[in-house]
Protein backbone atom coordinates (compact mmCIF):
# COMPACT_ATOMS: atom_id res chain seq x y z
CA UNK A 1 0.00 0.00 0.00
CA UNK A 2 1.34 3.44 -0.92
CA UNK A 3 0.15 7.03 -1.22
CA UNK A 4 -0.97 8.21 -4.66
CA UNK A 5 -0.83 11.67 -6.23
CA UNK A 6 -0.70 13.26 -9.69
CA UNK A 7 2.91 12.11 -10.20
CA UNK A 8 2.08 8.43 -9.63
CA UNK A 9 -1.56 8.18 -10.83
CA UNK A 10 -2.58 6.96 -14.28
CA UNK A 11 -2.92 10.15 -16.38
CA UNK A 12 -5.19 10.79 -19.38
CA UNK A 13 -6.54 13.71 -21.39
CA UNK A 14 -10.13 14.23 -22.47
CA UNK A 15 -12.32 16.82 -24.16
CA UNK A 16 -10.72 20.11 -25.18
CA UNK A 17 -7.54 20.32 -23.09
CA UNK A 18 -8.89 18.63 -19.94
CA UNK A 19 -6.73 16.40 -17.70
CA UNK A 20 -7.56 13.42 -15.51
CA UNK A 21 -5.67 11.35 -12.96
CA UNK A 22 -7.07 7.97 -11.78
CA UNK A 23 -6.52 7.97 -8.02
CA UNK A 24 -8.65 4.84 -7.55
CA UNK A 25 -9.55 2.70 -10.56
CA UNK A 26 -11.61 -0.34 -9.67
CA UNK A 27 -14.79 -1.81 -11.16
CA UNK A 28 -16.74 -1.07 -7.97
CA UNK A 29 -15.43 2.50 -7.45
CA UNK A 30 -13.53 5.23 -9.24
CA UNK A 31 -11.89 8.38 -7.83
CA UNK A 32 -10.53 10.79 -10.42
CA UNK A 33 -8.83 14.15 -10.00
CA UNK A 34 -9.65 16.34 -13.00
CA UNK A 35 -8.72 19.75 -14.39
CA UNK A 36 -10.98 21.65 -16.77
CA UNK A 37 -9.52 24.81 -18.32
CA UNK A 38 -11.39 28.11 -18.57
CA UNK A 39 -14.25 27.95 -21.05
CA UNK A 40 -14.20 24.15 -21.42
CA UNK A 41 -16.94 21.65 -20.60
CA UNK A 42 -17.81 18.00 -20.60
CA UNK A 43 -20.34 16.57 -23.07
CA UNK A 44 -23.83 16.21 -21.56
CA UNK A 45 -24.35 12.54 -20.68
CA UNK A 46 -26.06 10.05 -18.39
CA UNK A 47 -25.00 6.93 -16.48
CA UNK A 48 -27.44 4.02 -16.01
CA UNK A 49 -25.73 2.52 -12.95
CA UNK A 50 -23.09 4.88 -11.59
CA UNK A 51 -23.78 7.36 -8.80
CA UNK A 52 -21.27 10.23 -8.84
CA UNK A 53 -20.09 12.93 -6.48
CA UNK A 54 -18.24 16.00 -7.80
CA UNK A 55 -16.17 18.05 -5.30
CA UNK A 56 -14.49 21.34 -6.24
CA UNK A 57 -10.91 21.65 -4.99
CA UNK A 58 -10.03 24.91 -6.75
CA UNK A 59 -12.01 27.36 -8.86
CA UNK A 60 -15.71 27.37 -9.67
CA UNK A 61 -17.93 25.60 -12.16
CA UNK A 62 -21.50 24.98 -13.25
CA UNK A 63 -22.99 21.52 -12.93
CA UNK A 64 -26.05 21.17 -15.12
CA UNK A 65 -28.22 18.31 -13.87
CA UNK A 66 -31.43 17.41 -15.71
CA UNK A 67 -31.73 20.96 -17.07
CA UNK A 68 -30.98 22.77 -13.78
CA UNK A 69 -27.74 24.79 -13.47
CA UNK A 70 -26.02 24.66 -10.07
CA UNK A 71 -23.06 26.94 -9.28
CA UNK A 72 -20.25 25.16 -7.42
CA UNK A 73 -17.36 26.92 -5.71
CA UNK A 74 -14.21 25.71 -3.97
CA UNK A 75 -15.11 23.42 -1.08
CA UNK A 76 -18.55 22.53 -2.46
CA UNK A 77 -19.78 19.32 -4.03
CA UNK A 78 -22.87 17.75 -5.56
CA UNK A 79 -24.19 14.23 -6.01
CA UNK A 80 -25.54 13.03 -9.35
CA UNK A 81 -27.86 10.02 -9.17
CA UNK A 82 -27.89 7.29 -11.83
CA UNK A 83 -30.16 8.16 -14.77
CA UNK A 84 -29.76 11.94 -14.36
CA UNK A 85 -28.43 13.75 -17.45
CA UNK A 86 -25.55 16.03 -16.43
CA UNK A 87 -22.74 18.22 -17.74
CA UNK A 88 -19.75 19.83 -16.00
CA UNK A 89 -19.09 23.35 -17.35
CA UNK A 90 -16.30 25.84 -16.59
CA UNK A 91 -17.58 29.29 -17.59
CA UNK A 92 -14.94 31.06 -15.48
CA UNK A 93 -11.67 32.62 -16.63
CA UNK A 94 -9.53 30.16 -14.62
CA UNK A 95 -8.94 26.42 -14.44
CA UNK A 96 -11.15 24.36 -12.14
CA UNK A 97 -9.76 21.33 -10.29
CA UNK A 98 -12.12 18.79 -8.78
CA UNK A 99 -12.62 15.21 -7.69
CA UNK A 100 -15.24 12.93 -9.21
CA UNK A 101 -16.10 9.80 -7.25
CA UNK A 102 -18.17 7.14 -9.03
CA UNK A 103 -19.80 4.01 -7.61
CA UNK A 104 -19.59 1.72 -9.48
CA UNK A 105 -17.02 2.92 -12.02
CA UNK A 106 -18.43 4.50 -15.20
CA UNK A 107 -16.56 2.38 -17.78
CA UNK A 108 -19.18 1.27 -20.34
CA UNK A 109 -21.91 3.14 -18.44
CA UNK A 110 -21.97 6.48 -20.27
CA UNK A 111 -24.39 7.59 -22.96
CA UNK A 112 -24.28 11.09 -24.48
CA UNK A 113 -27.64 12.88 -24.50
Amino acid sequence: MKAIDHSSAEYYTWGDGCDGWHLVKRADMSVISERVPAGASEVRHVHARARQFFYILEGCAIMEINGKRIQLSEGQGIEVAPGMPHQFINESSADVQFLVISHPATLGDRVEV
